[in-house]
């Protein structure tokens, strides 16, 4: 009896690709879909570069393919779009046409057989005009989405408030490879040591330049292998964010909320920082999401941490209850595009508005849990001013009590009161954090 055909890498990247246009997370789709092979390190590692590429790249691939096809590219079904895309990320990235158009041809038979000669057709027309192939050249914000793959109205919004040269770096800088970053659970071992075991096992790591704790690791393949990782040794988590939760200054025995907690990252930092010794309620509207809380916590060995599930502008205890208080509010994530390339395609225009209504809520919120005295450091993953400063400007006027401190130094840059981590910056997320003391 003959066993079930492995699907090769195209195959595994198309399926990928269909999973996130229905909506799912890259991060979550493509681990999953790469679980179910049996694909060497290598082939795992062109797959991933394959999909966050051809996600993240999409606009300028519709650009380059639109010319060869009979019908708006949104109209085509999903499996095709993928496989279109995908051969033309791989021609763009000087692929040999014969692999690229071939076996991307060759993939459809497991995936959509009946698209095989439209997807052949299409393809072999476009590898016959280029690479290159022209792209507009002026500065219009409908040329420069093409040019860096990105809907009108974030360019737009990042040169508006921004200005047209950091846009421009940041437009740029969001279409890299983010580096991956691990912070060292001190209670448990320390940098030279997580560094030496990556080093012997083949990796690159360098030490962050930003946070204490940190390493910058390059060539360690899937994460979550790592025995530093899976032993609770160490966590990814970006420089900025690592900078973030050592701002909340939090000491051992205190009292501490962290709102918008999930998947846990900056609750477990908190919790190691204070070597486990107090509480840190990590608490989030998304029950489903608390459980990577309480996976984290476990893994890391901080019992300190206790999950809740509870709305941030509905807390379920009296105020004035936490000496630290930390929000890492919702936000429209465009300091993390390069993390989540599929999120430029899905945000709405009118969502940053929105959300920044409901940071205003969550902040005032915020200021109601902490006590006299106490610190509150609003957090958000983004750039528009709208979530930023803007925030700041509401909370000067309606959280009036509440007094500024000093927000991260260089290289963040003040903004307002706070202060903003643009990616091109340090090569780290994009990040606006705010510190405010409680009267009292």
């Amino acid at each position: 009896m003959s066993g079930v055909r492995e699907p090769s890498s195209r195959v595994v990247a198309i399926r990928a690709l269909v999973r996130i246009e229905e909506g799912a997370f890259a991060n979550v789709a493509l681990p999953a879909t790469l679980r179910g092979t049996t694909l060497a390190v290598r082939d795992r590692a062109q797959v991933t570069d394959w999909v966050y590429g051809t996600v993240r790249w999409q606009r300028t691939l519709d650009h380059f393919v639109a010319p060869f096809v009979d019908r708006p590219i949104a109209r085509l079904d999903r499996p095709v779009r993928a496989a279109l895309r995908l051969g033309a990320y791989q021609l763009w990235g000087a692929v040999p046409a014969h692999a690229a158009v071939g076996e991307t041809v060759a993939a459809m038979q497991a995936v959509s057989p009946r698209a095989k000669g439209f997807v052949n057709a299409v393809l072999r027309r476009l590898a016959a005009a280029g690479p290159p192939w022209p792209l507009p050249g002026d500065d219009s914000p409908a040329s420069v989405g093409v040019r860096v793959s990105m809907p009108d109205w974030i360019v737009q919004l990042l040169v508006a408030d921004l200005g047209a040269p950091d846009a421009t770096a940041v437009l740029d800088a969001v279409n890299e490879s983010a580096p991956v970053t691990l912070r060292v659970n001190p209670r448990r071992t320390t940098p030279e040591a997580v560094a030496a075991e990556l080093t012997a096992a083949g990796a690159s790591v360098g030490r962050g330049e930003l946070a204490a704790h940190a390493l910058v690791v390059r060539g360690a393949g899937d994460l979550r292998a790592l025995p530093a990782v899976r032993d609770g040794r160490a966590s990814p988590q970006d420089q900025a964010s690592q900078v973030v939760a050592a701002t909340v200054g939090v000491e051992p025995g205190d009292r501490v909320l962290e709102v918008g907690a999930a998947p846990g990252g900056k609750a477990t930092a908190l919790a190691e920082r204070m070597g486990d010794d107090g509480l840190v309620v990590a608490l989030d509207r998304h029950q489903g999401r608390t459980r990577m809380i309480v996976d984290a916590a476990r893994r890391l060995g901080l019992p300190a941490v206790r999950p809740v599930v509870a709305d941030g502008r509905a807390f379920p205890f009296p105020p004035a209850r936490f000496d630290r208080v930390l929000l890492d509010a919702p936000c429209s994530g465009l300091g993390v595009l390069r993390r989540r390339p599929e999120a430029r395609w899905r945000l709405r225009p009118e969502a940053v508005e929105e959300l920044a209504g409901l940071q205003r809520e969550l902040l005032a919120a915020a200021a109601r849990a902490v006590r006299a005295g106490g610190r509150l450091v609003y957090s958000v993953c983004t750039l528009s001013r709208a979530e930023t400063a803007g925030v700041d400007e509401w909370a000067a006027e309606h959280l009036a009590g509440l007094a500024a401190e000093p927000p991260p130094g260089p290289p963040w840059t003040p903004l307002g009161r706070g202060a903003r981590l643009l990616p091109t910056a340090a090569d780290t997320d994009g990040m606006y954090c705010l510190v405010l003391r409680a009267p009292g």
